[in-house]
């Protein structure tokens, strides 16, 4: 159970900070991922995914370390959400012929490493009598 509150408590600090640094900044996500924020519908939709989402899940990830009932839960969200994050990433690396930076490399690291490690606290909580 310590891998799990461990790998839920970094994400929830990870995902809550860079969060809400997003959601009153959304051309900081923009600016480090090389996307152009055109039109006030853009603004909302950055400020929206990289801050409300991820802020959102950051906070039920908090949630998760300090009442057990959500426990198991989040660690399945944190499964499909971050994995899935990595998996479009990785699909993308590989058909795209353009230029990819370390920041799409970080990201990808984080995010397998985060899927992985909450797999793992996820098959080590099924057996748990709690």
């Amino acid at each position: 159970m310590l891998l799990g509150r461990v790998i839920l408590g970094v994400s929830a600090f990870i995902l809550t900070g860079y969060g809400l640094l997003c959601l009153v900044s959304p051309e900081l996500p923009a600016q480090y991922s090389g996307l152009r924020i055109s039109n006030g519908d853009a603004f909302a939709e950055i400020g929206a995914m990289y801050g409300g989402l991820q802020t959102g899940l950051g906070l039920f990830f908090l949630l998760a370390v300090v009442k057990l009932e959500f426990f198991r839960p989040a660690l399945v969200v944190l499964i499909f959400a971050i994995g899935s994050l990595a998996l479009g990433r990785l699909v993308s690396l590989m058909i795209t012929d353009q230029l990819i930076t370390t920041y799409t490399y970080g990201a990808l690291g984080y995010e397998l490493v985060t899927a992985c490690l909450a797999v793992i606290a996820l098959l080590r909580a099924s057996h748990d009598p709690t």
